[in-house]
């Protein structure tokens, strides 16, 4: 029995089907340019022959890495890691919807440490766009790149004459939304748990000041500096909660996380979840629905946040300039409101 011949690239194929390399080449992309016939038999070839085309070479021949850099930039919240709820739903979102598109995911989780950090990443060669999920105090960073980068989208804050394009929740309308239920539950003392260093938490409570400030009662907000891991966001909270010479009868978190926290040093000071302080969160995650009492929240909706990231960030591989996209969040109500 005749032992086939070892097919090991594109020439070795195209000598077995009498054809040029182009046009091995075309066939195996199924290019209309080759008649369907001639496709077929070299597709058939290459299946008798388990060949499959070198990918890696073919990006470089188009100038194209095939993976897509995902960064967590870290620049206000060190201690905050990959698997907190909010960007593991965000980053499942993504993997699926990139994997759909034929592209790899190249995650990173970044501390940045001096101002060329996205520079560094856009210029490397390893991707051909840069999907950023937070902004963290980067943004001037962000709009250095993005002048000169075109293929950058980050899920965040939409600020006002900022250059590089986001998506992201309305997080000023959001933090009205939070601030006005609570008012209209008849809280007269507020206090706002989080991190305003954050573009989007600054946004939280520029929107929670607001709807304070209209209602007449802009004098009757604490602000508790909290950070997003909820360890630290529990000491914090507790801490402030054994020194407060007033408890506030309404909090907005800044996220479900630190909302979580407060729920947890409340109850160990002895303060009833709704009945002596009423609390909202911000992400709607799934955890909102399992804790006792169940978290009134801000809703993000992550997956159609997701698939405008990627949708957005194609558009912009292939040359088109793209507006911000802002999505309207909403108010869901459960019990610890």
């Amino acid at each position: 029995m005749e032992i086939p011949a070892r097919v090991r690239n594109i020439t070795d194929l195209a000598g077995l089907a009498g054809v040029s390399a182009g046009t091995v080449s075309r066939a195996l992309a199924d290019s209309p340019l080759i008649a369907q016939k001639t496709r077929d038999r070299i597709q058939s070839l290459a299946r008798e022959h388990d060949f499959r085309p070198n990918i890696m070479a073919r990006n470089l021949r188009n100038q194209r890495s095939g993976a897509i850099g995902v960064i967590i930039p870290l620049g206000h919240e060190t201690a905050q890691h990959i698997s907190d709820p909010c960007f593991m739903t965000l980053l499942g979102h993504l993997a699926d919807a990139l994997t759909e598109r034929g592209y790899d995911l190249l995650l990173s989780r970044l501390i940045p440490e001096n101002p060329q950090w996205l520079r560094n990443i856009t210029n490397s060669g390893r991707v051909d766009g840069v999907i950023l999920i937070g902004q963290s105090d980067q943004s001037a960073v962000i709009d250095q790149v993005a002048e000169r980068y075109r293929p950058i989208v980050a899920w965040g804050a939409n600020l006002p004459d900022q250059t590089h394009c986001s998506v992201g929740t309305d997080n000023h309308r959001g933090g009205e939304l939070a601030a006005r239920h609570l008012i209209e539950r008849g809280v007269r003392r507020f206090a706002f748990f989080g991190n305003s260093n954050a573009p989007e938490i600054s946004e939280r409570l520029s929107g929670v000041r607001s709807a304070l400030g209209t209602a007449g009662f802009g004098d009757a907000l604490t602000i508790v500096p909290v950070h997003l891991t909820p360890e630290t966001a529990h000491t914090v909270i507790s801490n402030w909660l054994a020194k407060a010479d007033a408890v506030p009868e309404g909090v907005v978190a800044a996220s479900d996380m630190v909302a979580m926290s407060a729920l947890r040093a409340l109850s160990e000071h002895g303060y009833a979840v709704p009945g002596d302080v009423r609390v909202v969160g911000y992400d709607d995650l799934s955890l909102a629905n399992h804790m006792m009492p169940q978290f009134t929240t801000i809703r993000q909706d992550l997956a159609a946040g997701a698939a405008q990231l990627v949708d957005l960030l194609f558009r912009r591989i292939g040359g088109e300039a793209t507006a911000s996209v802002v999505i309207e969040p909403q108010l869901v109500v459960r019990g610890s409101s």
